[in-house]
C-alpha cells in the first residue's frame, strides 16, 4: 500500500507536464541520486518506467560503470521485470572496440529508455568517450526522444563537466574535487549525487569555486530530477534537489592555495523537495511561484547540450 509521500509524489509525476508535450517525444533526464528503491514503492524506477513509455517500452541497461556489470545487470532486469516491463536488457561494453560496435549502437538507437547504473563514472567515460555508442546515445536522446537515466555514478556522468572524485569536506576548499568531461547532456551543471545522506555540500561548492558560471545540482538518495528538456523539472522520490548558483559569486578561489578554506559571496542555493515541478517558462500554469533568478536557473538546467554524433 502506497504512503502519503508515494502518493504525492505519484501524482505529482503524472500531472507533471502537460500531455501535447508528452507526446512530442522530447528527451528525458531522470537523474537519481543513488540508493533508489528497488523492492518496494520503487517509486523513481516507476516514474523511469512510466518516461520510457511505460511497460512496452524497451530498456536497455548500461552497467559498464560497476566493478560487476553482470551482477548490476541481474538486479535491474528484476527491478523492471517486477515494474511490468518485459523488454529489458543489457547493453554488454566490456571495452572501446565493443563501443564501437553496430550492435551495440543498433541496441541504443532502438531502446525507448536507456539505465545507466552506478560503479565508476570515470570507468565509463574511458569505455565510451567519442565512440560510435557515446554519438548513439547523443543521437537517441536529442533525435529520437529515447529517456536517458542515471543512478549515483550513472547520475554523474549526464553532465558535460562530470564530478569524479573528492572527500565530503567539512568546509569548501579549494580543489578539493576533480572534474572531467561526462556525456554532456547536460550542458550548463555539475551534478553531484549522495548528497544530503553523505553530506556533499561542501565539496559541490569547492567546484562551483572553480567553474562559477556554472549551476550546482546535489540530488539526495532514492530521489530523481527529471529534466524534460526546455519546458521544465520535476522532483520525484523522498528526498529533494539542491541547486546552487554561483554566477553572481564573489569568491577568494585565485587568491588562495590548494585545499585552503574558501570565502564565497552572494550565492544562490534552491531546496527544491519531492512532488514538485517547476517550470523554465514564464505564465506556465504548473510552475510554482519563484525568486528572481530561480527561472533562469531552470531555463539553463533544461537548455539541452549540444548534440555530438
Amino acid at each position: 500500500m502506497l504512503n502519503r509521500r508515494v502518493f504525492l509524489s505519484l501524482a505529482a509525476g503524472c500531472a507533471a507536464f502537460p500531455a501535447q508535450a508528452r507526446a512530442r517525444r522530447l528527451g528525458r533526464l531522470v537523474v537519481i541520486g543513488g540508493a533508489e528503491d528497488k523492492l518496494s514503492d520503487r517509486i523513481v524506477l516507476r516514474r523511469f518506467v512510466e518516461l520510457c513509455g511505460g511497460a512496452p517500452s524497451r530498456i536497455r541497461l548500461i552497467s559498464a560503470a560497476s566493478a560487476d556489470p553482470a551482477g548490476a545487470w541481474a538486479l535491474y532486469q528484476k527491478t523492471f521485470a517486477g515494474l511490468g516491463v518485459a523488454d529489458c536488457e543489457p547493453i554488454d561494453i566490456p571495452d572501446r572496440a565493443t563501443a564501437d560496435s553496430p550492435g551495440v549502437t543498433d541496441q541504443i538507437l532502438g531502446a525507448d529508455g536507456i539505465f545507466i547504473s552506478g560503479g565508476d563514472q570515470r570507468r565509463l567515460m574511458d569505455l565510451l568517450w567519442e565512440t560510435e555508442a557515446f554519438k548513439a546515445l547523443h543521437r537517441a536522446f536529442h533525435l529520437r526522444g529515447c529517456c536517458v537515466g542515471g543512478t549515483s555514478a550513472g547520475a554523474a556522468v549526464l553532465s558535460r563537466h562530470m564530478l569524479v572524485q573528492g572527500e565530503a569536506t567539512r568546509l569548501p576548499e579549494k580543489e578539493a574535487a576533480e572534474l572531467d568531461i561526462g556525456l554532456g547532456f547536460v550542458a550548463d551543471a555539475i551534478i553531484d549525487q549522495h548528497f544530503s545522506e553523505r553530506g556533499r555540500l561542501a565539496r559541490l561548492l569547492s567546484v562551483l569555486a572553480q567553474k562559477p558560471h556554472m549551476l550546482g545540482v546535489g540530488v539526495d538518495e532514492n530521489t530523481a530530477l527529471v529534466i524534460e528538456r526546455g519546458l521544465g523539472i520535476e522532483i520525484v522520490g523522498a528526498g529533494a534537489v539542491t541547486l546552487i548558483d554561483g554566477r553572481q559569486m564573489k569568491s577568494n578561489q585565485e587568491e588562495v592555495d590548494s585545499r585552503d578554506h574558501l570565502e564565497m559571496l552572494g550565492l544562490r542555493l534552491h531546496l527544491l523537495p519531492a512532488g514538485h515541478r517547476y517550470g523554465a517558462r514564464a505564465g506556465d500554469p504548473l510552475s510554482r511561484a519563484m525568486p528572481p533568478g530561480m527561472r533562469e536557473a531552470i531555463a539553463r538546467l533544461v537548455a539541452p547540450g549540444p548534440i555530438r554524433g
